[in-house]
């Protein structure tokens, strides 16, 4: 593969470039801060795309490459596979997916995978090198290959990285270890003590001791449960029976009403037939008045007839006789007694005889009007008491009428009342008919007719409710005990789902136990296999590049059981590559790049070396572009450089190479 132009739109402080690259060797010269590393950049970018991602920098790389001052934020890049066939990629960098265009401009990106987070892998499937592949192998950044002789280990491991595993940042050792310290740390061992799969042990253990603990709880709940069932069956019952006397109350009630009804009907019959009593005694007693009136009448009438008869009576009697006896004496007397003073003294009494007539006469008159006054008083008393009389016996038609219409009131209040009687008795049959057949599914029938036959409904609806209430006491008791036992029993339930859980951890533990063994044995296969099947043909490539670089001082280089690179010396011996010179370290260590690409891709990668020999003297540095020369037989090699010594020395050696400065 080679690059033959790189067209920069718009990325960083670069606008409008366009580079244009040969097949060998291309060197861009550029002062420190003229956007050589940016170049680098937008290659990198344009192949796998740009991360908005900071990545534990201070700004992301998306932040720190848009162009400030302008909307546009692209380029495109034009490479050329082994195989001849060209691609041009154009970038949009705000868009996470780019163009991919063929050799006849025709639009080919669908034909790659797309990964949702790292976008197209079109250069992944051409090359078979990802990103971080493709930054520790043919992208040497600045600086990279220089190294302080305390860090010559850490070069070493790489390269024995490299070799072990195809990852200068993967060592087998390392990787090995940390399966072993993650398997010690998410599993542990049987004798390791406060790791996972003790953990867990322990904790199934405990849980299985409290889940005994807790099962007598069962059969105590289910007591309970068949406890509870039937209080509240009974419960049912009583609220029945209860319901049952709540009906037979208001039929009773009804009754109660119904017998209100009679009750005034009585009351009202009662009372008629005390008005009747009442009036019949008035009439008896007007009747008792009548007829002493009426003796008391009759006998004031004989009375005063009699008595007045009598007397008028008398006196004329009296009178005739005393005037007869006068006139036969005055007769006797002119008769046969001469005696003048006799006849003087008789003949005077006639006149005192008619004075006291007429004296008589004059009180007589007197005793008559007395009499008449009397009689006329007599009168009036007789006419009053036959006024009374008559007015008692209205009174009494008055009263046999009211007694009358009583007797007829009640005799209708009767037939009321039976009316009455007739309608509630067959009312509450049918009423109580129906409430058993309400509650005979739900109670004895023998029970609901003692209910039916209930007469003291209070207090039994008294006795029911406190039943019910002790039930209800009983209860709540039960469901106390019920929540303590749910509390045990929802611990056992909980202490079961956590026996059952901690023994899938356990199983996933053990699973995962052995992944890890399966990892471990298929680690150490591989490594066999790469050490064995590559390492040789590895090393025989990274000796010959190492001989060239060095005129032939180091020829073989290999790798021994501890994974460390050592270096045959000429006479015969090994010595571990960390007792030689940093810059050899640093010549070994970019002959390992470029072995590693030969091992990883099909493709003749180019690399791409920026400031990488900034450090180097000039004898090394003319040694490593004499081997860079042969490499850019097979593959393209680009140098970033702020100095003149590398065009200087290839001008020296006559090389043909194209110069690109950027200004």
């Amino acid at each position: 593969m080679k690059i033959n132009k790189i067209q920069i739109n718009s990325f960083g402080k670069i606008k409008n470039k366009e580079i244009n690259l040969n097949k060998k060797i291309n060197i861009i010269y550029g002062k420190n801060e003229s956007g050589k590393s940016t170049i680098q950049k937008f290659i990198l970018t344009s192949l796998y795309g740009i991360s908005k991602n900071k990545n534990g920098k201070e700004i992301s790389d998306y932040e720190k490459y848009k162009p400030w001052n302008s909307e546009d934020f692209s380029g495109k890049i034009n490479y050329e596979l082994d195989n001849d066939e060209v691609y041009e990629i154009y970038r949009d960098f705000n868009k996470k997916n780019p163009k991919i265009y063929n050799n006849n401009k025709e639009d080919i990106s669908k034909t790659f995978n797309i990964d949702k987070k790292t976008g197209n892998e079109f250069f992944y499937e051409q090359t078979n090198i990802d990103e971080n592949l493709f930054l520790s192998t043919l992208f040497v950044e600045q600086e990279e290959l220089r190294l302080e002789k305390n860090n010559q280990n850490i070069l070493i491991q790489k390269m024995a990285n490299l070799i072990g595993t195809g990852e200068d940042s993967v060592s087998y050792k390392l990787v090995l270890d940390r399966i072993n310290r993650r398997q010690l740390d998410e599993i542990g061992t049987e004798r390791s003590r406060e790791k996972p799969i003790n953990i867990i042990s322990n904790k199934i253990e405990k849980l299985e001791n409290e889940k005994q603990e807790l099962e007598i709880f069962k059969n105590t709940n289910q007591l309970n449960e068949n406890n509870k069932k039937n209080i509240l069956e009974k419960i049912n019952q009583l609220e029945n029976e209860k319901e049952i006397l709540k009906e037979i109350n208001k039929i009773k009630n009804n009754e109660k009403s119904e017998k209100e009804k009679i009750n005034i009907n009585e009351k009202i019959k009662k009372e008629n037939n005390e008005k009747i009593n009442v009036n019949k005694n008035f009439k008896k007693e007007n009747n008792e008045k009548i007829n002493l009136i009426k003796i008391e009448n009759e006998k004031i009438k004989k009375e005063n007839k009699n008595v007045f008869e009598k007397k008028i009576k008398n006196n004329n009697k009296i009178f005739f006789i005393f005037a007869i006896i006068i006139i036969l004496f005055n007769i006797i007397q002119f008769l046969l007694i001469k005696n003048n003073l006799i006849n003087f003294i008789l003949f005077l009494t006639v006149p005192t005889f008619i004075i006291i007539y007429l004296i008589d006469l004059k009180n007589k008159n007197k005793k008559e009007k007395i009499l008449k006054n009397k009689i006329s008083e007599l009168n009036d008393l007789i006419n009053n008491n036959e006024n009374e009389i008559k007015k008692l016996e209205e009174n009494n038609l008055i009263f046999e009428n009211e007694i009358n219409i009583l007797e007829k009131n009640n005799l209708f209040l009767e037939n009321e009342i039976k009316k009455i009687n007739e309608e509630n008795n067959f009312k509450n049959n049918l009423e109580k008919e129906k409430i058993k057949f309400k509650y005979l599914n739900k109670l004895n029938e023998n029970k609901i007719n003692l209910l039916l036959l209930e007469n003291n409904i209070e207090n039994k609806l008294e006795e029911i409710n406190e039943e019910i209430n002790l039930e209800k006491i009983k209860n709540e008791s039960l469901k106390i005990e019920e929540k303590n036992l749910n509390e045990k029993l929802e611990k056992l339930i909980n202490i079961e789902e956590n026996i059952s859980s901690n023994k899938e951890q356990y199983l996933n533990l053990k699973k995962l136990e052995k992944s890890f063994e399966l990892a471990k044995e298929v680690l150490e296969k591989s490594y066999e296999k790469i050490k064995n099947g590559i390492a040789p043909k590895f090393t025989k490539n990274l000796s010959d590049r190492i001989s060239s670089i060095t005129n032939g001082k180091y020829n073989n280089i290999n790798i021994n059981n501890n994974n460390e690179i050592i270096v045959e010396l000429e006479n015969g011996s090994y010595m571990p590559i960390n007792r030689l010179s940093c810059g050899t370290i640093d010549q070994i260590y970019l002959s390992l790049r470029l072995s590693m690409l030969d091992e990883l891709s099909e493709e003749n990668l180019p690399i791409m070396l920026d400031e990488t020999f900034a450090y180097w003297d000039d004898e090394r540095l003319e040694n490593i572009l004499k081997f860079l020369i042969n490499e850019a037989g097979k593959r393209q090699i680009i140098i970033f450089s702020c100095s003149n010594r590398e065009k200087n020395i290839l001008n020296n050696l006559n090389v043909e190479y194209n110069f690109i400065e950027i200004q």
